[in-house]
């Protein structure tokens, strides 16, 4: 992998390009919300930035992270989400993302606890004992088309959990390339739901420490490539104005690991939202009182008004493509995560 170092220099100059092609630019191309009932989403981009730490877009400022700043600025979101409670390590949580299911098998999780390319169990449903439906089903069975672009070979998973519904699972250990092959097939296929991993932020936290310098770099760099996917959404006539993207995180992290489930810099995570009808600079907190900011407390699955956690991912999802929730899901199960 190239030197998170080498991106710096062009990572600045990207990103002052990203803000600038988010900016509004006149009514045809105003990326601020439109009214909900001219809102037609008919595309979901789900970008996770693997290790996210959200101290780090704030200690970046619009500066170095643009387009991060630009969604929060023109989207609905929070700094402060939740991870899956039981663990904050990378496979689980993106298992959580796209089935809506906590990790506990024996609690009607997904099952999934392991971060490795292991083929025992082999499947999502082998880990959980029983059926377990993700986003992907749901799309598949509208008639619709679903891809994953990932760094990471884990998660070829996903592709043999949901073999019939999952039309494209592409995996690349380089994230500029791996977001370039996501930019081409979202304006050659359409694809309803599209899932984009990103994983420098989380690899050179390993190395160098997150929150570190290099850390900090790696972050600003993966602001670029998240500009890149909202610049293809908007340069894109049948993208634009029908396409919502979702951004958040499988865990943060500090020092050199992210492992501990219990600690605040572990399970913080972003969740940001923006596209056609998403209120326009909203807390997801003040949109939706059903839920509760945990402030720095961790929150129990049991507690009746909960944080916003990244596994509301696969029913908000859904639930923005006029779609049903997905059969079996906890979190937003009944679709009730307002963005507008």
């Amino acid at each position: 992998m190239p030197s998170p170092v080498s991106y710096v220099g062009a990572a600045v100059a990207a990103c002052v390009g990203a803000l600038l092609q988010l900016a509004p630019a006149g009514p045809a191309t105003d990326t601020r919300a439109v009214a909900p009932d001219a809102a037609r989403v008919r595309h979901v981009v789900a970008v996770s930035v693997d290790g996210l730490n959200p101290r780090a877009i704030r200690e970046l400022g619009p500066r170095r992270a643009p387009v991060l700043h630009r969604l929060r600025a023109h989207g609905a979101g929070t700094l402060n989400a939740r991870t899956a409670r039981e663990l904050t390590i990378t496979l689980p949580n993106h298992t959580g993302m796209v089935t809506g299911r906590r990790v506990a098998a024996g609690r009607h999780g997904h099952g999934v606890t392991w971060n490795d390319e292991r083929l025992r169990p082999r499947t999502v449903q082998e880990a959980a004992g029983h059926p377990v439906r993700s986003v992907f089903t749901v799309v598949h069975a509208a008639g619709r088309r679903s891809a994953v672009f990932a760094s990471k070979p884990a998660f070829r998973l996903f592709a043999r959990s949901w073999p019939t519904a999952l039309d494209r699972t592409v995996v690349r250990e380089h994230n500029g390339p791996l977001v370039g092959l996501a930019q081409r097939d979202l304006r050659r296929h359409g694809r309803a739901f599209t899932l984009v991993h990103l994983s420098l932020p989380d690899i050179v936290g390993h190395r160098r420490g997150f929150m570190s310098p290099a850390y900090l770099d790696a972050v600003a760099r993966a602001d670029t490539l998240v500009g890149r996917l909202l610049s293809t959404v908007r340069h894109d006539d049948d993208l634009r104005g029908s396409t919502t993207l979702v951004l958040t995180a499988d865990h943060g992290g500090s020092g050199g690991s992210h492992d501990e489930p219990g600690r605040a810099s572990n399970y913080r995570v972003p969740f940001l939202v923006w596209g056609p009808g998403v209120a326009d600079g909203a807390s997801l907190y003040r949109l939706n009182p059903e839920y509760a900011d945990p402030g720095a407390r961790r929150t129990r699955y049991g507690t009746r008004r909960q944080p916003v956690r990244n596994g509301d991912l696969a029913n908000l999802a859904t639930d923005l493509l006029g779609l049903p929730g997905v059969r079996g899901s906890e979190f937003d199960a009944d679709q009730h995560l307002d963005v507008r």
